[in-house]
């Protein structure tokens, strides 16, 4: 990474989270579920017709139960209630597991086919030049099948570390990968607790993405900085990078 020159500069890393950071997560799922349920249509129609029911919250209350040392992995979690549906429908294991793969391929593709907040792609350059980039977050996206994998060192899931922000092993895990002090890093989202609080605790600037607009008086998830638009972050950090350095 070629990274812009600074006198005396005070970030090293800046880690983003992604979901309602980078993209409107509810289009982007809702679309991926149109996708899957159209597969499970064509394919698996009675499995569809348990996994569009109500029957399965109770499937995924026992997936949950089953494997509750993978309630931080949401690629693995839906998968076995994908099969789980398969199951219920009367399939043979082997074809439960092939058929749970095939529908999560479908809704993986359409998970990672995002609906990216305005300037999100010329921000992300932008800011690529001068700091280390790492994504940061709680959901299953990923950077090289978004797309944006070419301007991030590295990427830090909860699948990863067995957790979730506001956890500190999530921070912890980024900065040891990026082999940055936590006063050196900024952390950029837009979830009060797991992104501000959680940074905050860890020794981490933080900047709240407030993309709409929302007022809060809550001191003790009060952000280092806020952004309402992509657009704006570059100057936020710029500032930050000032303040520290003079």
């Amino acid at each position: 990474m070629n990274k812009l020159q600074k006198p005396n500069p005070s970030i090293d890393l800046v880690t983003f989270d992604l979901d309602n950071t980078l993209w409107d997560v509810m289009q982007t799922i809702t679309a991926a579920e149109k996708l899957l349920r159209g597969w499970m249509a064509e394919h698996t129609p009675a499995a569809l017709g348990i996994y569009a029911s109500e029957r399965v919250g109770d499937i995924r209350e026992q997936v949950l139960k089953t494997h509750d040392d993978k309630r931080h992995d949401l690629s693995f979690l839906r998968i076995a209630v994908l099969r789980q549906c398969m199951l219920a429908a009367d399939m043979s294991p082997a074809d439960a597991d092939e058929n749970a793969k095939q529908a999560f391929a479908v809704f993986f593709a359409g998970r990672n086919d995002v609906a990216f907040y305005p300037n999100a792609i010329t921000t992300l350059e932008t800011l690529s030049q001068q700091y280390a980039l790492y994504a940061l977050t709680n959901g299953n996206a990923d950077v090289e099948r978004v797309g944006i994998g070419r301007f991030f060192s590295g990427a830090v899931s909860s699948a990863d570390v067995g957790a979730s922000k506001p956890d500190q092993q999530m921070f912890t895990t980024v900065l040891a990968k990026a082999g940055v002090s936590a006063d050196r890093a900024v952390h950029i989202g837009d979830h009060l607790s797991d992104d501000v609080f959680g940074a905050n605790r860890a020794g981490m600037r933080s900047i709240w993405f407030n993309y709409e607009g929302q007022a809060t008086n809550d001191t003790d998830h009060k952000p280092t900085a806020q952004a309402y638009a992509l657009a704006e972050l570059p100057a936020v950090l710029a500032s930050l990078d000032a303040a520290r350095t003079r």
